[in-house]
């Protein structure tokens, strides 16, 4: 009985201890198994008693994500317009990080890449606008003319619908640039370089002209020209607008008070016309300016002596010693008459003004003809303003007044001579080491448009630009049997120009109908009062 007993005991311990054992392996097989994908989702059993708390834990998880993405998206937004405020401020001060005073180089030690790399688009867009060097063009259609201004008028060659050569800018547009470049001139001339003093405060009084233009595929180019701090010298800003702010490119002191223009006239008889000249010449020239010296080149003997004596009186009565009288054999040829006149010098590097007997000037041309060369740089072809014949502009006036009375720029008393290359300005060095005039050409026209041509096919700037100083004044052209064909069309075409503008021109050749009319007119009114 105890045996059985005993045996029934161990037994019992036995199970206890086998189900124990499993107990222990299911446990331990609970918490070493790895948690499946739904709890490491953090996702509860549908049927749990926890679904409703854990579904909302999960929705407030998702949407602390959205929030930080969004707000990851907002701060590149941010970042991505804190970019374009830099670049846009970069473009506005862009001025004051080129490395040299001419404006030649970029700053390549600027610190951010995207700042190196837009000063030198922008320096590549105003070395493609014949800022610094000339470009090699292929006719004399594609050079982009300057147009010219002041405080108060914008003298233009491209007059639209309104025709008149010259103008108050009444486009808003217009306007609003020029102010805009003077006024950023200003700015430049107020605001010295540091280390450099400041001698006065400059103002738009101390404004004297500025010459721009527009190429249409790199910007706008301005030269600005102010009075200096001394009789005869000037400030000079070259400012360039690449669809954009305006961009310093230079700034220049020029001291003109030495520089002496060789003015060259070639003639041949004229008396009359000659002494008109001379006595323009010896009012601005001699008088005001100071700075001329005088060559004739007069072809022939006949009236000759007259001539001469035109000069010595003008000598004498002025104390004037600075001419040549150059007297060569054979008919006119005003090329060669030039070219003599230019070689003959034999000074220092001169400044040279090709001139005709029929033209008039002021002392303020001859500082533009200044301004605007430079040797082995720049050359300048003004363009002049025409004026049409008195005789027909003033001939329902009682009298025809005087010449400076005649010489303003509207529409009806004369036009820009935009076909004429013969008025140009430009140094003997240059003059010499181009060519020259083509000495084939005899007679009236085409030398001068050779000449240019030579210009624009060089590496030489060509400043082209009406001018509100330079006239030329009307005469009676006649076109001679001895000239080629081409050279006759050309005369005949400047003559038709030269008469009077078109309104004049209209009531000329409608005058038999406008009498017509007005006979017809009166008749009217006759008969209604009887």
């Amino acid at each position: 009985m105890v045996r059985r007993g005993l045996l029934a005991w161990i037994s019992r311990v036995v199970i206890l201890l086998v189900l124990l054992c499993c107990a222990i392996s299911v446990l331990y097989m609970l918490a070493c198994t790895p948690k499946g994908d739904e709890e490491q989702l953090g996702l509860p059993r549908a049927n749990g008693p926890t679904g409703k708390e854990g579904y909302q834990a999960v929705l407030q998880e998702w949407e602390e994500q959205h929030r930080h993405y969004i707000s990851s998206l907002k701060k590149q937004i941010a970042q991505l317009k804190d970019e374009l405020q830099e670049r846009s401020e970069q473009l506005k001060n862009v001025q004051y990080h080129a490395s040299d005073p001419a404006g030649q180089g970029v700053d390549r030690g600027a610190p951010e890449k995207t700042q190196a790399d837009l000063l030198a688009f922008l320096h590549s867009q105003v070395d493609k606008a014949e800022v610094h060097a000339g470009v090699k063009l292929a006719t004399e259609y594609a050079a982009v003319p300057f147009d010219s201004f002041t405080l108060q008028k914008v003298y233009q060659l491209e007059t639209g619908l309104t025709r008149h050569p010259e103008e108050k800018p009444v486009r808003k547009d217009k306007r609003d640039e020029l102010v805009e470049a003077i006024e950023s001139a200003l700015e430049t001339l107020n605001n010295p370089a540091e280390g450099s003093p400041i001698q006065r405060t400059y103002t738009a009084s101390d404004f004297i002209e500025g010459i721009y233009r527009t190429e249409k595929d790199k910007g706008t180019l301005y030269e600005l020209t102010f009075k200096g701090d001394q009789k005869h010298e000037f400030k000079r800003l070259v400012l360039f607008r690449p669809f954009g702010p305006i961009m310093k490119v230079k700034k220049e002191n020029l001291n003109m008070a030495s520089t002496l223009i060789n003015i060259i006239v070639p003639l041949a008889k004229r008396v009359d016309k000659f002494r008109q000249f001379m006595h323009n010449f010896r009012e601005m020239c001699i008088q005001q300016d100071g700075r001329i010296h005088l060559t004739v080149v007069y072809f022939g003997k006949e009236q000759m002596n007259e001539v001469k004596g035109i000069l010595e009186n003008t000598s004498k009565a002025a104390n004037f010693r600075n001419f040549t009288f150059i007297q060569l054999n054979g008919e006119f040829s005003r090329g060669k008459g030039l070219d003599v006149g230019a070689r003959f010098w034999k000074g220092s590097n001169v400044l040279l003004f090709f001139c005709d007997v029929d033209i008039y000037f002021t002392t303020e041309f001859l500082n533009t003809c200044r301004l605007n060369t430079q040797p082995g740089k720049k050359v300048f072809y003004p363009v002049l303003f025409s004026q049409y014949n008195p005789g027909i502009i003033y001939g329902h006036h009682d009298s025809i007044p005087p010449l400076e009375q005649q010489l303003v720029i509207k529409k009806e008393t004369g036009f820009w001579r935009d076909f004429g290359f013969g008025m140009t300005c430009q140094y003997r060095s240059d003059f010499i080491n181009i060519g020259g005039f083509d000495l084939d050409i005899k007679g009236w026209g085409g030398e001068d448009v050779h000449l240019y041509r030579k210009y624009l096919h060089s590496n030489l700037i060509v400043v082209r630009t009406p001018v509100r100083g330079l006239f030329h004044l009307w005469h009676e052209k006649r076109c001679v049997d001895e000239l080629t064909p081409e050279q006759y069309k050309m005369c005949m075409q400047s003559k038709a120009m030269n008469e009077a503008s078109h309104g004049h021109l209209g009531m000329l050749v409608f005058r038999h109908e406008i009498e017509a009319h007005l006979r017809r007119q009166k008749q009217k009114t006759s008969s209604k009062k009887t």
